[in-house]
């Protein structure tokens, strides 16, 4: 996740990071469906800046467009409903843990949690196992604090600024969601990126699912993947 090599800002909820290996590298190929959401990102939010890549140049074309991504949330941003879904859509697709706050933040700040939260946990449920991987990708931004005040959504009705309740309904579904899927999927890339994020004490869950929590922790202690085998260890013992 975000948290392995990646910084944070004082106010933001953020797993421990010392010791952790890094989540392995992701295939180039997964950045198709990256290039596709962005020109989606750039053609609803009007940015400036081509609307597709250059197909022998893309990696300058995404450069680009995320910094009209960024330079357009400082100048000021009003976000349409097709907006919303774009930009989630965007952050589910970013293979990369820590550019995928890119979409989550403006999300956030226009949309609020609940609704962007609530949109991950769709992901995570009904998505392909490559949307469930991104969608645990970027829950770790979902509970950031609402910093840009220029991005807001056409509809004054549309946000929810509370700030986020780690005791919220969304949240627990998550984190039961969240567990189940990490049981039952055996996609590897779905069980590492569900992992980071993952609460593996029993406290953190109604006790019908404490034996769940066991298993959980039994499919990591013995998972082939070394970076699954890492990771647990460090989060068992937190």
């Amino acid at each position: 996740m975000a948290g392995d090599g990646s910084e944070t800002t004082a106010g933001e909820t953020a797993l421990p990071v010392q010791g952790f290996m890094a989540l392995p590298e992701r295939p180039e190929d997964r950045r198709e469906a990256l290039y596709r959401c962005l020109a989606d990102v750039v053609r609803v939010l009007g940015l400036e800046v081509a609307p597709e890549p250059d197909p022998g140049d893309r990696r300058t074309w995404e450069h680009l467009a995320r910094a009209a991504l960024r330079d357009a949330c400082r100048q000021g941003l009003n976000l349409s409903e097709e907006s919303f879904d774009v930009l989630v859509k965007a952050a589910v697709h970013d293979p990369d843990p820590s550019f995928n706050r890119q979409f989550v933040e403006p999300s956030l700040n226009a949309f609020g949690h609940n609704r962007v939260q609530s949109a991950l946990l769709g992901y995570l449920r009904t998505g392909t196992d490559r949307e469930r991987a991104g969608a645990a990708r970027a829950w770790y931004w979902s509970a950031m604090p609402l910093r840009m005040p220029l991005v807001r959504a056409e509809n004054p009705g549309a946000a929810d600024r509370a700030e986020p309740d780690d005791g919220s309904a969304v949240v627990t579904e998550w984190r039961e969601a969240a567990l189940r899927e990490f049981v039952s999927n055996e996609d590897l890339d779905v069980r590492r990126c569900i992992l980071p994020g993952l609460s593996l004490h029993k406290p953190s869950y109604p006790p019908e699912l404490h034996d769940l929590v066991d298993t959980a922790v039994a499919i990591a202690r013995s998972h082939p993947d070394e970076y699954i085998r890492h990771r647990v260890e460090h989060q068992v013992g937190d």
